[in-house]
């Protein structure tokens, strides 16, 4: 016969999230939802008694009637506590079991259609099968009580002293911990004997699994050192693993190894690295160490280590290359493939490391791609203008939060080849303050007796750079350390002659520019003369820099009056240059055409190529003082006074009538543009010409420019940047030069285009340049 009454009634429902109620059990928990509070306060009202049934999904705000387990627990309410943040803490005792047929919401409360299953009193009789397996659940309790200190002895004890096998069912859940699925598994179970088998076959597996985790834990315990507490986590998991026959065939630690073992490095650094690893395998996944280790093999093992691409070595292709990209630049080409041509003769994996030294915008970074182009390397370039830290050079030590390899090692890896052509751009502009020296750094990379051993710090194990092809780039050499110019082979990459940066405007910049904003030859054409005017009124420079960005606004302004008058194509000569190009920044002839007293015309070579400067004296009435203006460094202002001392000790030689002008008179010598710093010493014949030109009252010829430094006894002592400093001349259409006697050999540099149009004179002392400069 059925052991349970079922009754049909309606009740206040409280859906609970993660709590499991059953009959014969006491507990408390706290209700905060409105709705629930609701049906708290209607069953408060009537009989104290609720329906307490689990949601399925915790989550859920507004459950329905899908979102809750169709069996609940018809409980009764013992006491209610209201609490500071609004909520109720209710104490109930489970009665009996009800089967949720349908919930409705009415006055803000959830109300439950149920039927509710109570004892029948007339047979409640107990079976063999019953008490059988009640004493084996007692004896699984025991053993449960083994891992569970939780349970006591006691709460057995009370268990032996129940008859009734559902309620001994029903309570026995309450002691033992089990998962939600469980819970309603054994509550929705009316038969006592199938409920009393699903609670010995669950604690049976509880059990089991607890003597496994056990087992675990002693087979840990037996290969660990007391101090490793944070090994054993790592050693749980791994007997986890092999319990659960979880064999994966290559996991992350195996990967490294199969990597270390392909790697063709010294037994030293496979140590190193190996050591990384076994540290790796023994630190847990939540240890910051971890990370570090992580991406320290990652960048060891993103090195290409030993790959090499083969050169290309074919000379006539390479000339080839190297013609096709750059117009001129002859003596350079020449250079280049000298080196290469010794690299395919001795075959050697190493090349002498470059230095291309020349101003801005005369294309020292394209050859160095065009070197890679014609090696068929692979190439990478670092900027090194105003780098401060030796860090960025040789990295960081691991130590530090946030370090990483430098920025030699970093290259490497993006070239994913050991023997690239390396680009370190402006070499001359590196710094030094208290974060090292960067430049000292750089001895090591750029020796070739010690580059195939270099070390960062960040990898604390050497790498092979001498099959790197460095080439560096400068605009001046002056302000490169010694002993790192030493290492290099230094390559002078000049300024351009008009004629040449015609071609180049024509040939490459025009192309490039016309490509990269989309017109073609249909749409937009340039006369040659506009592209001379442009070169001669436009620019004043020794590269073709400003040229290219000039030529890109006459483009681009093109481009939008072919949309605004709706033509098809513009062309561009004489008559319209200014329009696209604005008004000329030069002209012809920048400076007075007619011939002053005390204003003589000099060269100047800055690290931007040569430039003309104009040095102006005054001679006043005084105390004999001498004044120097116009932002002059102190060399240039001991050429001042090495030109008044030596034309005080040759008044005659001069035909100066004042003889006592250093006691009398003011000399006030002056260059222009005094917000630009200029020194050096090639100024000093200029500044004595000045000089004499006051004191005699004599005119300077305006068709005349000079360079030169000057000693003591009047000799005119040789200058650097020759080059340079004619082609500024030639710029400004001043065809009559002045040089020292010893710079004779550098008239080899100029170009015979521009060496045709020069009448240069050579002098060796001070009177020569007076008498070839001063008009009577």
């Amino acid at each position: 016969m059925n052991k349970y009454k079922e009754n049909q009634i309606s009740i206040p429902l409280i859906p609970l999230r993660g709590i499991y109620i059953f009959p014969n059990m006491v507990i408390h928990f706290d209700v905060g939802r409105e709705i629930s509070l609701n049906a708290l306060d209607k069953a408060m009202m009537n009989d104290n008694l609720i329906l307490l049934a689990t949601q399925k999904d915790i989550m859920v705000e507004e459950p329905k009637f899908t979102d809750i387990y169709s069996m609940g627990t018809v409980s009764k309410i013992k006491q209610t506590l209201k609490l500071p943040n609004g909520a109720t803490r209710v104490l109930i005792e489970g009665l009996n079991r009800a089967a949720i047929n349908n919930i409705h919401e009415i006055d803000g409360y959830y109300l439950a259609d149920a039927v509710e299953f109570t004892y029948n009193e007339e047979n409640i009789e107990i079976s063999e099968e019953e008490k059988a397996l009640m004493r084996l659940i007692l004896q699984d309790l025991e053993k449960y009580a083994k891992f569970n200190p939780n349970l006591g002895k006691e709460a057995i004890i009370g268990l032996e002293d129940i008859e009734d096998p559902g309620k001994f069912a029903d309570i026995t859940v309450s002691l033992i911990q089990l998962k939600g699925k469980d819970h309603i598994k054994i509550l929705s179970q009316l038969d006592t004997i199938k409920r009393l088998e699903s609670l010995k076959s669950i604690l049976s597996k509880e059990i089991e699994m607890l003597e496994i985790e056990e087992k675990i834990n002693l087979k840990v315990k037996e290969g660990l050192d007391k101090t490793q507490k944070e090994y054993f986590l790592r050693e749980q998991l791994s007997v986890i693993k092999k319990e659960l026959g979880d064999d994966e065939d290559e996991d992350e630690i195996s990967s490294f190894e199969s990597k270390l073992k392909k790697l063709k490095i010294p037994k030293s650094s496979k140590e190193k690295i190996q050591k990384e690893i076994n540290r790796l395998e023994n630190l847990p996944p939540q240890s910051p160490e971890n990370q570090v280790i992580r991406t320290y093999l990652d960048y060891v093992f993103d090195l290409p280590w030993g790959k090499l691409t083969k050169d290309k070595l074919d000379l006539k292709k390479a000339k080839e290359v190297l013609d096709n990209d750059h117009y001129g630049l002859k003596d350079v080409k020449e250079r280049v493939l000298e080196f290469l041509a010794v690299l395919k003769k001795t075959k050697a994996d190493s090349a002498p490391i470059i230095l291309l030294v020349g101003p801005p915008g005369v294309g020292k970074t394209s050859i160095a791609r065009s070197i890679a182009r014609a090696t068929g390397r692979e190439f990478t370039s670092m900027r090194l203008g105003g780098v401060r830290d030796e860090a960025e050079i040789r990295g960081h030590r691991k130590t530090y939060i946030g370090s990483m390899p430098g920025r030699i090692i970093n290259n490497i890896i993006s070239a994913k080849t050991s023997n690239p052509v390396f680009l370190l751009d402006e070499i001359d502009k590196l710094s030094t303050d208290f974060r090292g020296d960067p430049a000292s750094a750089l001895l090591e990379v750029l020796d070739p007796s010690q580059n195939d051993e270099f070390t960062d710090h960040y990898l604390e194990i050497p790498f092979d750079l001498s099959k790197v092809m460095f080439i560096t780039t400068a605009n001046s050499v002056s302000t490169i350390p010694d002993a790192l110019l030493d290492r290099m082979e230094v390559i002078e990459v000049s300024s351009y002659t008009e004629v040449e940066k015609f071609h180049i405007a024509k040939d490459y910049l025009l192309r490039e520019a016309m490509e990269k904003h989309g017109l073609n030859k249909e749409e937009f054409s340039i006369s040659d003369s506009a592209i001379k005017k442009l070169i001669k009124d436009y620019t004043r420079e020794a590269g073709v820099r400003n040229l290219q960005r000039i030529l890109s606004r006459v483009i681009r302004r093109s481009i939008k009056d072919m949309y605004e008058r709706d033509k098809d194509k513009i062309n561009i000569g004489l008559n319209n240059l200014e329009k696209y190009a604005d008004k000329e920044i030069y002209t012809d002839d920048i400076f007075d055409k007619e011939e002053m007293v005390g204003v003589v015309t000099g060269l100047a070579w800055t690290s931007v190529g040569g430039e003309i400067l104009q040095v102006e004296s005054s001679i006043m009435p005084g105390k004999g003082e001498v004044t120097l203006t116009g932002s002059l460094g102190d060399v240039m202002k001991e050429s001042c006074y090495a030109a008044i001392s030596y034309i005080r000790s040759n008044l005659d030689k001069f035909d100066i009538k004042d003889k006592t002008f250093y006691k009398d008179k003011d000399i006030h010598v002056h260059v222009p543009e005094g917000a630009i710093p200029k020194d050096g010493p090639s100024a000093g014949v200029t500044i004595a010409t000045a000089i004499v030109s006051s004191l005699t009252k004599k005119k300077v010829r305006r068709d005349i420019a000079m360079t030169g430094e000057i000693s003591l006894r009047g000799r005119v002592l040789p200058i650097g940047g020759v080059k340079e400093k004619i082609l500024a001349a030639h710029r400004y259409n001043i065809n009559t030069i002045i040089l020292p006697e010893e710079n004779k050999r550098d008239l080899e540099d100029i170009p015979e285009s521009v060496r045709k149009k020069l009448d240069i004179h050579f002098v060796k002392y001070i009177p020569e340049v007076i008498s070839l400069s001063l008009v009577d």
